[in-house]
């Protein structure tokens, strides 16, 4: 999560899913099985297996900047959800080197330098360890539109594929969670709902780490993952 893509949100819809989720699952499935059907190197094939139950993979990168079809990935980390458990242990971090400078307003943002990330691995690389991690398990994140869009470009060019696995969003989930508890004169499609990462985090009571790490991004977002399925299970046994 590089700086201002979720920074600024409030009560945003294009964060927010807005589809039904029936619909929401047939435009899943006929999309990840036209890349099944279209899949050019066998050894990719793992990606479209059925997902480990109860199993997730958070994900958070750090980039050169803002702009998905010019910038570059510098960061990735991911971690691996079990169940209700985040399984610190079951974690990937790593620095990619860029082929463009690395900006001083980036720098301000993730305090990567050009030297921070001189060594660091080459983007095919990454990607190749990035996928591996995953395997198939859904992805979950914060603003993770930006971030897969960020991954499908790099795999694109690398191996000719983009991620085919469910993408869950956590502003759009604390948002539903929300709006079911606005009284009903208040429950409409501009419903006034703070999706700022830091107040998703202090409203479901979870601890605030050094932002704009991607690991630790990583880490914030599968925890109100976490809760936040908690949260719904909460309510869906009390109705």
């Amino acid at each position: 999560m590089d700086g201002s893509p979720g920074d600024g949100i409030m009560s945003s819809r294009s964060v927010v899913q807005t589809l039904p989720a029936w619909l929401q699952r047939r435009l899943f499935e006929w999309r990840r099985d036209w890349q099944r059907r279209h899949l050019k190197d066998p050894r990719w094939a793992f990606l479209f297996e059925p997902p480990p139950p109860d199993e997730w993979v958070a994900l958070d990168c750090e980039t050169t900047g803002l702009n998905v079809r010019q910038d570059e990935i510098i960061a990735i980390g991911a971690t691996r959800i079990v169940g209700r458990r985040l399984m610190t242990r079951e974690r990937l971090e790593l620095l990619v080197r860029p082929e463009r400078e690395v900006s001083a307003d980036s720098v301000a943002v993730h305090r990567l330098r050009a030297q921070d990330v001189a060594d660091g691995l080459p983007l095919c690389e990454a990607m190749e360890r990035l996928l591996m991690f995953i395997g198939s398990r859904p992805l979950v994140g914060y603003y993770l539109e930006f971030d897969v869009a960020m991954i499908d470009r790099a795999l694109k060019r690398c191996f000719g594929l983009t991620l085919p696995q469910q993408k869950i969003e956590v502003s759009a989930m604390y948002y539903d969670w929300r709006f079911r508890q606005l009284p009903p004169y208040q429950q409409h499609d501009n419903a006034d709902i703070d999706l700022r990462f830091a107040t998703i985090l202090q409203t479901l009571d979870l601890p605030m780490r050094d932002a704009h790490d991607a690991l630790n991004d990583a880490v914030m977002a599968a925890l109100a993952f976490i809760r936040l399925r908690e949260l719904r299970g909460e309510a869906e046994a009390a109705s």
